[in-house]
């Protein structure tokens, strides 16, 4: 087995009680590998109705530096994201990144 120099977090959050999401899955998540040395977003998937917005919201994270989509993160779901999961979205990743300070010290 080759070493994986990755880690896994995952952040949570709540949608709207008529979101979709909330009627299938309870709860809304979202998944990241990061690289352990330069803090990049290898790999991202999130519970989802429409494969659409999973493939949306991939584009926008994969390849950032994690710590760092804080800084835009917001703004670009206000302009740029009509899902009705806008909230859960940036809630679900200052969840996640406060796992991952928890998990690696930085």
């Amino acid at each position: 087995m080759r070493p994986v120099h990755s880690v896994f977090v995952i952040g949570e959050s709540r949608t709207n009680a008529d979101n979709a999401i909330t009627k299938m899955y309870g709860t809304f998540y979202m998944a990241f590998e990061i690289d352990d040395e330069t803090s990049e977003v290898l790999d991202f998937s999130c519970t989802h109705t429409i494969d659409t917005t999973q493939a949306f919201l991939r584009k926008l994270f994969l390849g950032q530096s994690f710590p760092e989509i804080d800084e835009w993160l917001e703004e670009t779901l206000n302009c740029r994201y009509g899902g009705s999961s806008r909230k859960a979205v940036l809630v679900a990743y200052r969840d996640a990144l406060k796992r991952w300070h928890l998990m690696t010290g930085k």
